[in-house]
């Protein structure tokens, strides 16, 4: 569809056009072309869509338009919109609405859907608690499979999912059925005799990016939530897990790039607040890069007697600082999957000392064979070769232990990505260009 046709429509005020176009677009889809739409038209083009999808639509909204339109719905608009959204995406809406919003929606639904919503909302901000919804299909052991079959018709409309369904004896859960398992059973079987007992689950308090990688590593469309005392609270669903992989790998973005991280998009981010997530590693990183200046003005002496030496510098260290990113990226990835571990510091080691050394020579032949068809000196060629080599195999040394060693400390291995490796890598490489350099030249 469109948008400038729908926007138009809209404009021209023919409702019943817009209402039919609104009713055959994907969810997603309409929440995408209302981005376009402020103020007073975006209320309309909302009251416009199907009732059966607004529920839908809200949820797929940015957190701007969804403050707005809180704000504007009446008090009987809002109860059926929160009445027909699932518990975990109203605790995501609540956890970015002003107070006096969020206020307003505790106002308006029930009691136990309150309280539901309040312990969700007091989990720790990445724990599994904070992102699960209680909203799930539980069976009882000694059910037949035509009873699971008619109570998932009766309560299945207001649940996540009813592809995987939990079997529960006094709050402990026992076994997990599958829709799958239900329609090839026999009606006259029992729960207990279709259940699967080897049962994965996380506890509240887990890492929500390490419940992301357990849903992925066992290709799981849910997984269950228990809290201290073993009991079942509640299911984390796959397309949670999908935010929370988005959100870690735009948070892993910004930090290799030297920017704090931002819940916000781009667009909605201000122009202040893009720079004051900027500035800070900026400043940090200009401020470190005097300790190269100093190094560099150490020598002076040996530019003035060899001027050439200078516009090596840029080569050097560019080439440091890309060999260097390139083994923290791979190492970043590596810990993001789990496959690489501290455990394994010697092997990665080694492994990026014997890549450094194929890479070095390779460099350095290509570079030393330049310079001496351009400039006919075998002694800076071999300046060049052994700087290129030496830097190469600091640089891609310090690429991988950094985060390696972040991770060690608990902190984010992305923060030890490109901008703070360069930095690193630029002082080593001039180090050691001019401590070769002076000792080829005997300067």
């Amino acid at each position: 569809m469109d948008k400038e046709i729908f926007m138009k429509l809209l404009a021209a005020r023919e409702f019943k056009a817009v209402r039919s176009i609104l009713n055959v677009m994907n969810s997603v889809d309409i929440a995408s072309t209302l981005e376009e739409l402020e103020g007073k038209e975006l209320v309309l083009a909302f009251r416009l869509i199907p009732k059966d999808k607004a529920a839908d639509v809200f949820a797929n909204m940015n957190n701007t338009m969804q403050s707005y339109l809180v704000e504007m719905f009446t008090e009987k608009e809002l109860r059926e919109i929160l009445d027909e959204l699932f518990l975990d995406d109203t605790v995501d809406m609540l956890e970015e609405l002003p107070a006096n919003l969020v206020t307003r929606i505790l106002s308006v639904v029930d009691k136990d859907t309150r309280t539901q919503i309040n312990a969700i909302l007091n989990y720790p901000e990445d724990s599994a608690g904070s992102i699960m919804t209680t909203e799930y299909v539980s069976f009882k052991k000694n059910m037949t499979v035509a009873a699971a079959v008619a109570h998932i018709k009766e309560t299945g409309i207001h649940k996540e999912t009813i592809y995987t369904c939990y079997v529960l004896d006094s709050r402990r859960l026992i076994g997990i059925v599958s829709a799958k398992d239900l329609l090839t059973s026999d009606d006259n079987e029992h729960i207990e005799d279709i259940m699967e007992t080897e049962i994965i689950s996380v506890d509240t308090h887990t890492d929500k990016e390490d419940v992301a990688k357990t849903l992925s590593k066992y290709d799981l469309l849910a997984i269950p939530v228990l809290d201290a005392d073993g009991l079942m609270v509640g299911i984390v669903t796959v397309d949670d897990a999908m935010d929370v992989m988005e959100d870690e790998a735009t948070e892993d973005i910004t930090k290799m790039a030297a920017m704090n991280p931002s819940e916000k998009s781009y667009f909605e981010t201000s122009v202040w607040g893009h720079a004051k997530n900027r500035i800070v590693w900026l400043l940090v990183l200009m401020l470190s890069s005097t300790v190269t200046g100093s190094i560099l003005t150490h020598y002076e002496a040996a530019f003035q007697a060899i001027p050439l030496l200078v516009s090596f510098i840029p080569m050097l260290m560019g080439t440091g600082g890309n060999c260097g990113s390139q083994s923290a990226t791979l190492v970043i990835r590596g810990l993001a999957l789990d496959e690489i571990h501290f455990s394994d510091i010697f092997r990665v080691m080694f492994k990026e000392f014997r890549i450094s050394l194929i890479v070095g020579f390779i460099l350095a032949a290509a570079n030393g064979l330049r310079i001496l068809i351009m400039y006919r000196n075998i002694q800076m060629a071999l300046v060049i070769s052994l700087s290129l080599v030496a830097t190469i195999i600091i640089s891609k040394t310090i690429g991988c232990l950094l985060p390696l060693g972040a991770k060690k400390i608990h902190l984010d291995p992305a923060i030890m990505a490109a901008p703070l490796i360069s930095m690193l890598v630029d002082t080593c490489s001039v180090m050691v260009y001019f401590a070769i350099a002076t000792r080829v030249f005997d300067l």
